[in-house]
């Protein structure tokens, strides 16, 4: 009787280790939830986050620049930002790099409407266009303006909510929105199918990284191997993402009830168009290509009007991937 209380206290003891809890991670989205976000709840729901003995926590955030915001301060491990706000950020004085890719084309774009279509960059001078103040686009407004001509002084940016973006333009309360190609279904929800035109920016000489997932130097230095395991069940969910994109909503609306299942089951797919390259079939999901990158840091450098001059070593690494293969 007493051996069997020995062994019930020492296993007790060894079930309360520390060694065996789970590292708390909280992950900040750069919006609150859309479709491109499904695969961290795929990969929460399927159990890749726990089985790495991950206790991982996704937030909402208001755009790329609370994000990086967050995570520089160490208010999230990792979060969710456009490649080039992250850059730009690095000549402030952030500590944050790309440590892995989402989409690997841009989805840059600014939506208008079919009654005052925007077609072209130069079309922008005298119109309003809406977005949250760290919103990703604004913050590289000031390089896709110098690369295309535009009179910034002639463009008027309105402060709006995210989440107000596609009723600010469904209204005419703005004449333009930026937000990404891949939010095309959520507008043509209540405009109509047809009546929204997208200007990609990739079309205007601005093709470049664009959705990133990034760190903090902290989080790279102190917990290296834990931002590896995130990485790798965040990419495994987006794998399982990729092959089967209708159980992949099923999990999304169960995990989160408000969605629009169906806008968003549209949303993700474009997104997920955005994914399927050579790139990442040879190199795994999320891998990044040096020449693309540094040439993103180069438009940053020449176009954003930083304090000093980024280096492209300095914005990214891929010590932290893990090769995870596409379906």
């Amino acid at each position: 009787m007493l051996k069997r209380l020995v062994a019930t206290v020492a296993l007790a003891g060894l079930m309360a280790s520390p060694a065996l809890a789970q590292e708390k991670f909280k992950f900040a989205l750069n919006w609150f939830p859309v479709g491109d976000h499904a695969a961290y709840w795929v990969a929460l729901d399927k159990g890749y986050f726990a089985d790495a003995g991950l206790d991982v926590t996704l937030e909402n955030s208001k755009g790329s620049g609370d994000s990086i915001a967050k995570v520089d301060t160490g208010a999230a491990d990792a979060g969710l930002a456009d490649s080039a706000v992250v850059i730009a950020s690095k000549a402030r004085g952030t500590t944050v790099k790309v440590v892995g890719m989402v989409f690997d084309k841009t989805p840059l774009n600014i939506f208008s409407s079919k009654e005052k279509p925007v077609t072209n960059p130069k079309d922008l001078e005298g119109k309003t266009i809406g977005a949250p103040a760290g919103d990703g686009q604004r913050q590289m407004w000031p390089a896709f303006a110098k690369a295309n001509g535009i009179d910034d002084s002639k463009v008027t940016w309105v402060n709006i909510e995210p989440t107000a973006k596609i009723a600010a333009l469904a209204e005419k309360r703005v004449d333009t929105v930026a937000d990404y190609t891949t939010g095309l279904p959520l507008y043509e929800k209540p405009m109509g199918q047809g009546n929204v035109v997208m200007m990609p920016w990739a079309d205007h000489g601005f093709d470049m990284y664009s959705m990133s997932i990034m760190a903090s130097e902290k989080t790279m230095k102190e917990r290296p191997e834990v931002l590896k395991k995130f990485l790798k069940a965040a990419y495994m969910g987006w794998h399982d993402v990729m092959a089967n994109p209708d159980e992949a909503m099923k999990i999304f609306k169960k995990r989160v009830p408000e969605i629009d299942e169906v806008a968003l089951a549209a949303n993700m797919k474009m997104g997920l168009e955005l994914m399927k390259t050579d790139n990442y079939r040879n190199n795994g999901i999320g891998w990044m290509e040096e020449a693309k990158m540094c040439k993103s840091v180069e438009l940053v450098n020449t176009y954003m009007g930083l304090p000093k001059k980024v280096e492209c070593a300095d914005a990214y690494t891929t010590d932290f991937l893990t090769k995870v293969d596409m379906p």
